[in-house]
């Protein structure tokens, strides 16, 4: 696939729009707004931006490392034992499993949009329990197939992390359009900081810091009313 191409598609895989179930899923940004946790603009860009340098660039994106690593050597053991090693650190239920459905769902839009690129080998093994098709796992598969790059494929992950975010807030939060997307922009602005994290970690040294987000995953089903799957 020539660059345009491969850069067309990408744009196809970042669309907000993508039919894989974002929509669904809060991640605790439910709870933490029904406590009061996060009431304004301002309080949500924190979160966001911590979650981006904390949890996404260092937990998410190294699924994403491993593909660009292992995936070129065939090593897949060596992938999809990275991909445990992240998926565990998920402490609620809900999230494992909305990062699992998120996942699977893109695995089946990509086998669909890109029927000439083969795609046996993640389906085989989902169906044998060598991985869960996590989210974070098939968005590298993909861009690694697509012949995205590696810099490239992690900002894309961490960008549609960032407008799901933002998303759920517009459903949850007294902000409107014009805002969302404002803050979009401001967050955007620190992708490339997180993305340089990203990069100068190896895949192993995968890890979560933010206690207080898992908490409000974990809190989510327990919740009187709820939006979101979590």
């Amino acid at each position: 696939m020539g660059y345009s191409a491969a850069w067309l598609a990408m744009q196809q895989l970042l669309d907000s729009a993508l039919p894989i179930g974002g929509f669904s899923h809060s991640f605790g940004l439910e709870t933490m707004v029904q406590e009061g946790r996060i009431v304004h603009s301002s309080q949500l860009y924190e979160y966001a931006s911590v979650m981006m340098r904390q949890s996404w660039a260092t937990s998410d994106a190294m699924i994403i490392r491993a593909v660009y690593r292992d995936a070129p050597h065939d090593d897949w053991n060596r992938l999809f034992a990275v991909e445990r090693l992240v998926h565990v650190q998920r402490i609620a239920v809900e999230t494992r499993v909305g990062m699992e459905k998120m996942g699977r769902r893109l695995l089946q839009l990509a086998t669909a949009i890109h029927p000439q690129l083969d795609w046996s080998l993640f389906n085989e093994a989902l169906r044998h329990k060598k991985c869960q098709a996590t989210h974070p796992l098939v968005h590298g598969y993909i861009s690694w197939r697509l012949g995205v790059e590696e810099e490239r494929a992690i900002q894309g992950y961490l960008y549609t992390c960032v407008v799901t975010c933002v998303n759920s807030a517009l459903r949850l939060m007294s902000i409107g359009q014009t805002e969302g997307q404002s803050l979009i922009a401001r967050l955007s602005l620190g992708i490339d900081e997180a993305t340089e994290l990203a990069m100068s970690m190896q895949p192993e040294e995968a890890y979560s810091n933010m206690p207080m987000a898992e908490l409000a995953m974990i809190r989510h089903e327990g919740l009187y009313s709820r939006l979101f799957m979590s």
